[in-house]
């Protein structure tokens, strides 16, 4: 039986949250030699991120069981991606070009081939450490990588997974996500020196960055209350919108198309954050677009802070001890993604911002690549949703494909 974490109660979870964030931010800004020291290696949003996996390692809380993740994917996320899409500029988004998208689908294939191959090389390193039906299981992994819970959803029935496989498989995507995502928002933070190294062609994507700084310096003011009180009903509204429009849309889908679940049509969250991406666009072309003279950024970096930390709560490093071969699969099969994209990144001299956005569309899906986008530019937060939604609609016959590879390599 599960020992009972130390706390239980949401609120005070928020608040150890909150203050962990508030620590963290006060010490990354210190002029003390050892903290100047300290953050020029450890970026401050890994911390917002690993801190709380560590509360929830060691029994502090239990980020499985607490509501504070799906407060902040279903209320804040959206809400950021209202706030950090109000300076976007579509046009120079187009102008990225196809790395991003050949980067995005660098990142599906090696999805699909890296679950059989995987398998292959811990079955001949190790062989009986995997059984004979457990293939079945990396099919939900396979779905989730490619798209998202929904996707996820749709290989368990598909492949008939046994329950308790089947939450095996979750762990084994949460950890593993979870460390891939950890070591993406590092090098996010080293992004500029690496792409200069590289030699990597940035023109597109610096121009983006200096469009919105440009705009952001020339209507920046100090905001008053009204000004605030603007960011909050303008985020939180048009999030009530999304949430309004999305859940009877969803549904209505399900009860007349049932048969569109494979692209997540039938999904509350898909439609959540695709109609708050595309309410935060329609506004950058109005007046409310000058709110971000007033920190309509930062408030949304707020709530993106908060998501992090609510993402890191529900990772618990001591499940790679339980299962270590299925954890072996895993390790295995993303460092085989780890490589086909760095390999990709190399060829197209592309800068690191479209590995990171393009491969975590693929493993985290919605609510983590506008996390990582973000921790490169908060201007860039609606690159990481627009290909996470593409990836939806891949998941369901990407996991398809991956498990038919898995059950002949398994035979």
């Amino acid at each position: 039986m599960p020992a009972v974490p130390l706390i239980t109660n949401d609120a005070v979870v928020l608040g150890l949250l909150a203050a962990t964030l508030g620590v963290v931010f006060w010490t990354s800004g210190s002029a003390h030699p050892f903290w100047r020291a300290f953050y020029r290696y450890v970026p401050a949003l890994l911390l917002c991120y690993f801190i709380p996996s560590l509360y929830n390692t060691f029994g502090l809380i239990d980020g499985g069981q607490s509501r504070l993740y799906f407060v902040a994917s279903r209320y804040l996320l959206p809400a950021t991606l209202v706030l950090l899409t109000l300076a976007i500029d579509i046009p120079s988004i187009l102008r990225l070009g196809p790395k991003a998208i050949t980067l995005f689908l660098t990142g599906t294939v090696s999805v699909i081939l890296g679950g059989p191959i995987a398998l292959l090389v811990v079955g001949s390193v190790s062989p009986g450490t995997i059984g004979p039906e457990t293939w079945r299981g990396f099919t939900a992994v396979a779905g989730s990588w490619i798209g998202g819970g929904a996707n996820q959803a749709a290989m368990k029935d598909v492949f008939e997974i046994p329950a308790d496989l089947f939450g095996a498989m979750v762990a084994v995507d949460v950890l593993m996500a979870n460390v891939w995502m950890a070591v993406l928002l590092y090098l996010a933070s080293r992004a500029p020196e690496l792409d200069r190294r590289r030699g990597a062609d940035t023109t597109a994507l610096t121009a983006l960055q200096e469009k919105v700084a440009t705009f952001e310096r020339e209507n920046a003011r100090n905001p008053a209350l009204g000004d605030l009180m603007k960011i909050v009903g303008l985020g939180f509204g048009l999030t009530g919108l999304s949430h309004l429009l999305g859940n009877p849309l969803a549904a209505w889908i399900e009860a007349t198309a049932p048969g569109l679940a494979i692209y997540s049509l039938t999904s509350d969250f898909f439609w959540l954050v695709v109609l708050a991406t595309t309410f935060g666009l329609l506004a950058s072309f109005t007046p409310a677009r000058r709110l971000e003279g007033a920190g309509a950024s930062k408030v949304g970096s707020v709530m993106l802070y908060v998501l992090v930390a609510t993402i890191g709560m529900q990772m618990d490093i001591r499940a790679v001890f339980s299962s270590p071969g299925l954890f072996a699969v895993g390790g295995v099969w993303m460092a085989f993604h780890a490589a086909c994209m760095l390999i990709v990144l190399r060829l197209l001299r592309a800068p690191l911002f479209y590995l990171g956005v393009g491969s975590m569309a693929n493993i985290g899906g919605a609510a983590s690549a506008p996390v990582v986008a973000g921790a490169f530019h908060p201007a860039l937060a609606p690159v990481g949703v627009l290909l996470a939604v593409l990836g939806y609609a891949l998941g369901t016959y990407g996991g398809w494909l991956s498990g038919q590879l898995m059950r002949l390599v398994s035979q």
